[in-house]
């Protein structure tokens, strides 16, 4: 997934900063992608990513409760698999995020996701490539 990110940032000379509470690895030869290493702590990261993004912006996160804070703002969310939070959809998962943790405090085993495999990653390719494309269309 990440590379499809790079290349994408490479294509359309796009900024992209990865966010983490651990040095990451840029991608070498690419400008156009930089690293953020905030301190360790929960949702450090995701505090900096509330305070820095914004409208226009696209943010590619697992974390829905970090996606209910970015769709307000406008900001274009994206999960793993390809499925893009919006204002429709954001209240409905963060609820279903929260009754599955909740089953999982009171020791229901719940699964986990379905391996990421080529449909998943075709599917994030698509989402990424429609929501850049909408994106760098807006005024």
């Amino acid at each position: 997934m990440k590379e499809l990110v790079y290349r994408a940032a490479r294509r359309l000379k796009l900024e992209t900063v990865l966010v983490a509470n651990q040095r990451l690895q840029t991608p070498p030869g690419n400008p156009h992608v930089t690293a953020v290493w905030v301190d360790g702590g929960p949702d450090v990261a995701d505090g900096h990513i509330v305070e820095h993004a914004v409208a226009g912006d696209l943010v590619v996160t697992q974390d829905i409760p970090l996606a209910a804070l970015l769709v307000p703002k406008h900001v274009a969310v994206l999960d793993p698999r390809g499925d893009e939070h919006t204002v429709e959809t954001i209240g409905e998962r963060l609820s279903i995020r929260d009754f599955m943790d909740q089953a999982r405090t009171n020791g229901i085993v719940t699964g986990g996701p379905p391996p990421f495999d080529a449909r998943a990653r075709q599917a994030f390719a698509s989402a990424l490539d429609r929501a850049l494309t909408r994106l760098l269309r807006a005024p």
